[in-house]
């Protein structure tokens, strides 16, 4: 072997054992020191041992400063003092040199290791508490609002959320002890989320949705035609009617529905209803019994009115009546209407105000059960010629009849020479109007069905 080979060995086993030598004081040394890079709690303890890093975060525990920074860049500041901190030894430190990764100790160098040990980070709970709630950012502050649907310029919008400055207590806690605990020496609040936030956003998609709905559903007008009167459906009443279904979308609430069309049938319903009436010889009287009038179907319009906002229709309407009379005005007998006097025994009929008939007449015998004619305001139904009617001993064909209350009618009388004054006491009908022909005739050809026939 040549002695140049001889130097060659001689200098790689050196080599290899200066390498080996270092490498093995280097597993020594961090067996008992932090390897570079260590920080621990924020604080740089490297190639520090146990006791030292110990030792460096007693002291900095106890003369730290958390800077705090609140919205729109407020500052404030709590000091270790204050709450009291300090580092109690708890085998954490300890715990940590044990598990670092010393035989690799030679890539540690240029690389950071972060360490948190906050079990060993004692402080006082009530001065803890104290210094966060004498925090000036939580003496005041407003909550935020969520955005919302308002009524601007006849529409609906959504009207964006405001942030506040209110701060959430527990969060905010809990932010500023988990920062002394790890050595932080500043806190940004907001960045944390402390801060209380809007519930709902402007961006919100159901927010979006029920606003589209409540404009789609207020944008209508239905005008109840009640002739001398109306009643208006529109955006302010539908907005009372609007609820939110299960699914979160805006609707109709059936029952406040409901609930205005009873009252609509309760204002504008006339069946049944006292009436006050001017007779032909000047007198008033009050009406109080019949059939006479108009009645809203309150189930088909409420199922009409719900149908008709939800299609978005604006129009005048009538609503959908079970029973309808002449004339709708408030004085619902109107001028065109068969007046009876029973105590008279007299007929009138006005068209448009105009007498047009005028008749002595036989009513029903108030002294046989069941043969009085009844009073009241009652209405035009049916309308036959040849009919064979049953009122007197015999059946008697007529030549015109005009219901008026159940199979009760108006008719001519043929057989009868005379009519009026007191006949109706011991010749009377079972309740019908006899008359003479030619009167009846006009009456037959002029009313039409739902004509008021007041009788008193």
């Amino acid at each position: 072997m040549s002695t140049r080979k001889k130097i060659m060995i001689s200098l790689i086993v050196l080599l290899l054992v200066l390498t080996g030598g270092a490498y093995g004081y280097g597993v020594w040394y961090f067996t008992g020191h932090f390897l570079p890079g260590s920080m621990v709690n924020g604080f740089n303890c490297s190639y520090m041992t146990v006791d030292e890093s110990e030792a460096l975060l007693s002291k900095k525990a106890g003369a730290g400063v958390l800077a705090i920074e609140t919205r729109n860049n407020g500052q404030e500041s709590i000091t270790a003092q204050q709450v009291e901190l300090s580092y109690a030894s708890d085998g954490s430190i300890k715990k940590l040199m044990r598990d670092q990764d010393r035989f690799i100790w030679f890539l540690a160098f240029n690389q950071e290791q972060i360490y948190t040990v906050s079990s060993a980070i004692q402080y006082d709970e009530q001065e803890m508490q104290a210094a966060i709630s004498g925090l000036k950012c939580m003496q005041t502050g407003q909550d935020p609002v969520d955005a919302h649907i308002d009524e601007q310029n006849d529409k609906f919008v959504i009207i964006p959320e405001e942030e506040g400055n209110a701060l959430d207590p527990e969060k905010t806690s809990q932010a500023v002890i988990q920062a002394f605990v790890t050595g932080q020496t500043s806190l940004d609040l907001e960045a944390e989320g402390c801060y209380k936030e809007p519930a709902v956003r402007q961006d919100d998609e159901m927010l979006i949705r029920n606003c589209e709905q409540i404009n789609k559903l207020t944008d209508v007008v239905i005008t109840y035609d009640f002739d001398d009167r109306t009643e208006t459906v529109d955006k302010e009443v539908i907005r009372d009617w609007l609820k939110k279904n299960k699914k979160g979308d805006y609707t109709l609430d059936k029952k406040q529905v409901s609930a205005y069309v009873s009252e609509l049938a309760e204002k504008y319903d006339t069946v049944g209803q006292e009436r006050t009436f001017h007779t032909y010889d000047g007198r008033e009287i009050t009406l109080n019994e019949g059939t006479y009038g108009w009645e809203i179907n309150q189930e088909a319009e409420v199922k009409e009115l719900i149908s008709l906002i939800k299609k978005g229709k604006t129009l005048v309407r009538e609503p959908v009546y079970s029973q309808e009379g002449l004339c709708r005005k408030i004085n619902d007998i109107g001028y065109t209407y068969i007046e009876i006097d029973l105590t008279g025994q007299r007929m009138v009929f006005y068209n448009n105000g105009v007498p047009a008939a005028d008749a002595p007449i036989v009513s029903g015998n108030p002294y046989v059960p069941n043969c009085a004619t009844p009073t009241g305001c009652y209405t035009v139904g049916e309308k036959k010629s040849g009919y064979m009617v049953t009122g007197e001993d015999y059946p008697s064909g007529v030549n015109y009849w005009i219901q008026f209350y159940g199979n009760l009618g108006i008719n001519d009388a043929t057989w009868r020479g005379s009519f009026g004054e007191q006949l109706y006491e011991f010749e009377g009908t079972n309740g019908s109007i006899c008359a003479p022909a030619d009167q009846v005739q006009i009456i037959y050809n002029s009313v039409e069905e739902n004509t008021p026939v007041v009788i008193y």
